[in-house]
């Protein structure tokens, strides 16, 4: 671990620790992704459009962090 680049926290109860820090290379991409250049019809890109929105927003499927049964 030592290429790695650590820094010294302080945790609430006041005891100090080592984390590691930042691992991302500074700059920006050669060339930016393009989503829709992964699909070849129209169809494609609308079907993975809609299944976006339904892990997001329906109530019969549970998006990223939400509960199965509300609080």
């Amino acid at each position: 671990m030592s290429d790695k680049k650590m820094i010294k926290k302080e945790k609430f109860d006041g005891e100090e620790v080592e984390i590691i820090g930042e691992t991302y290379e500074p700059g920006k991409p050669e060339k930016a992704e393009d989503w829709r250049a992964k699909f070849s019809s129209r169809a494609q890109m609308l079907k993975y459009l809609e299944y976006g929105e339904r892990y997001w927003f329906s109530d019969d499927w549970y998006g990223s962090e939400r509960r199965k049964k509300p609080a």
